[in-house]
């Protein structure tokens, strides 16, 4: 990875630092006709929970792995990631490695993937912390048996192996295995995928508990807009690299002000659609290897005018609140037609 050519500074003494700001970032890859994220903005304070949603292959992904230094080789990176005050992309091997093993910890879509199916689940947990340094092996047990307290597994499964285990134990597992080094920060990046409606359902509620018995700032990656408003405190709504929306969970589900939030929300399934049927999103995402000139859901917007096709609109605050942002140059249109079916 090419290290990034700007840095940001950090806040003023007197505010509250984020666990996690991310400024500006902008990652380019080999090959590609312009940047797979694009100006990035995005904060995560102490003990808070923030959603970042949108489809496959918005940069949802690339956003979380950022804030690890964990960018696809050749990758060249611009802006920060700032960790507690401390900026990821440029920090040193060695010390992103401490990192990783203390202050920052992620859950993957795939429990399976992530563990090794010839190493015992005891052994998962506490290799990170032993080989860090941060724990002897006498600690590092007494540690695991704690968190596998903690999200509602026996000491029996420190002996088990993965292949042992139901997907739900293992996304478990993979839980109490990022809060190992007491992290001040958890990315979990569409942890329920691969689970069924009622461990998802068990995953939110012992993710929202753990957050708040550990006060860990969680960065909850999903393109499913119904966890995302169950589990956070604001939301990122991301589509091409860039952020479309962002404001609090219910403010936003209630009043969008970008046409993709609008459609995301549209395509939600509820009991009362009309025969059964869903809406889509007409089109496809832009290719990351095409140029764009505008705004990135012009192609696929109902609101799409010329300035749309020809400019890309900056965020802009909703009218009379400052943590609710929208990158529309229709963002009041939306509204008001929005009130208007409301009405």
């Amino acid at each position: 990875m090419t290290p990034p050519t700007a840095s940001a500074t950090p806040p003023p003494a007197s505010a509250p630092v984020p666990t996690l700001d991310v400024r500006g970032l902008r990652l380019t890859l080999p090959g590609a006709a312009r940047p797979v994220l694009d100006g990035v903005d995005l904060t995560v304070g102490p003990g808070e929970t923030v959603a970042l949603v949108g489809e496959s292959g918005s940069g949802k992904s690339l956003t979380s792995r950022g804030a690890l230094g964990l960018l696809p080789p050749g990758a060249r990176a611009e802006g920060a990631v700032l960790v507690e005050g401390e900026d990821v992309l440029g920090a040193p091997p060695d010390r992103l490695r401490a990192l990783r093993t203390g202050t920052l910890a992620m859950v993957f879509q795939d429990p399976r993937a992530t563990l090794n199916p010839l190493r015992r689940i005891g052994d998962f947990l506490t290799e990170g912390v032993r080989a860090g340094g941060r724990m002897d092996e006498k600690a590092a047990r007494a540690r695991a048996l704690e968190l596998l307290t903690a999200v509602g597994l026996d000491a029996g499964v420190l002996r088990e192996f993965p292949h042992q285990l139901s997907g739900g134990m293992l996304q478990r597992v993979v839980i109490a295995a990022a809060l190992m080094g007491d992290p001040a920060l958890l990315l979990a990046d569409e942890p329920t995928t691969a689970l069924d409606v009622t461990t998802q359902a068990e995953v939110i509620a012992l993710l929202t508990r753990l957050r708040a018995t550990f006060r860990t700032g969680l960065l909850f990656v999903t393109h499913d807009l119904e966890l995302a408003a169950a589990i956070s405190d604001r939301v990122y709504v991301m589509y091409a690299g860039r952020i479309a929306e962002t404001g609090p969970a219910d403010v936003l589900f209630e009043r969008p002000r970008h046409p993709y939030t609008a459609a995301l929300l549209a395509c939600t399934p509820r009991p009362t659609t009309p025969g059964g049927r869903l809406a889509a999103i007409p089109g496809q995402p832009p290719d990351p290897r095409t140029a764009l000139a505008g705004c990135a859901f012009a192609a696929r917007c109902a609101l799409a005018s010329d300035l749309c096709r020809e400019t890309a609109p900056r965020a802009r605050p909703a009218p009379g609140r400052s943590d609710h942002h929208a990158a529309c140059h229709h963002s009041e249109r939306l509204a008001h037609e929005g009130a208007a079916l409301d009405a």
